[in-house]
């Protein structure tokens, strides 16, 4: 072997350590993502009837792109919870109408992502639909952002009311005009909801529950929810018509921060 090959020879197997050597650090560092607990499961396995419509794995909510945590477009509850749904939706079904859910539980990782995008106050993309009447700078004094979501801890669900048999729902596109939450129902974007005189994830008081603005038939829309949840042992918070938790919560202190997707559940009955 002539010198010039053994140098080279010898660099090679240098730099083969070298790989060896720094590759090491780089998948000790790699590190899996944390699972649900035991008493956490999918809802279609509990009631497979109720729709899901999970908002936050779409661009189509008032960020403006897919949310953080949100690997697939799955309703994740506590057990609790979910039977409570699946006995409040039998009861529903009996009168022509179904639950929809647009959020279930939320990982931290996605409060944190709100956060961020409340913060940058010139991303104000979707504001036309969302928070028309709300200055950005007020997002968390007014209460509509904050640092911590009772839908991390596992069993609170905002959901709706769907008239059977259930139409589809035009997609959101990107770029499209938006119209202001509270437009009248034919107006704002297509839902097949029932009218609840505002959309979901609503920045404005005409969302709360008892808003006296909302009246007739959006009214009622709403009593029925909310009498027909809290039958079942699930308590609406008033700033929200569509908000509900679970009572008394499996995990009243703990923010999980698993991401939403079936293999956060794998081996799970």
């Amino acid at each position: 072997m002539t010198r010039l090959s053994t140098t080279l020879r010898g660099l090679a197997t240098a730099f083969a350590a070298v790989l060896a050597v720094t590759a090491v650090p780089a998948t000790a560092q790699a590190r899996p993502e944390p699972r649900a607990p035991e008493d956490f499961v999918a809802l279609r396995a509990v009631d497979p009837t109720i729709i899901e419509e999970m908002r936050y794995a779409t661009v189509h909510n008032f960020v403006g792109e897919r949310v953080d945590g949100y690997a697939q477009p799955l309703c994740i509850l506590t057990r609790p919870a979910a039977k409570a749904l699946h006995r409040a939706q039998t009861r529903l079904l009996r009168q022509g109408y179904s639950l929809k859910v647009y959020d279930c539980y939320r990982p931290q990782r996605a409060v944190d992502h709100f956060v961020r995008w409340a913060e940058d106050l010139d991303d104000q993309r979707m504001k036309a639909e969302f928070y028309p009447e709300v200055d950005k700078t007020r997002l968390f004094a007014d209460g509509y952002i904050a640092e911590k979501s009772g839908h991390s801890r596992g069993s609170t669900v905002d959901l709706t009311l769907v008239r059977l048999p259930a139409k589809p729902t035009r997609p959101y596109h990107p770029g499209q005009p938006l119209v202001s939450c509270f437009a009248p129902q034919d107006e704002r974007f297509p839902d097949n909801s029932v009218d609840m005189g505002t959309g979901y994830d609503c920045f404005d008081t005409r969302s709360h529950t008892l808003d006296p603005r909302i009246q007739g038939n959006r009214h009622a829309n709403r009593m029925l929810l909310k009498d027909t949840l809290e039958d079942v042992g699930l308590v609406n918070l008033p700033e929200e018509w569509w908000h509900f938790t679970y009572k008394p919560e499996a995990h009243p202190d703990t923010y999980f921060d698993f991401p939403v997707s079936a293999a956060s559940l794998a081996g799970r009955r």
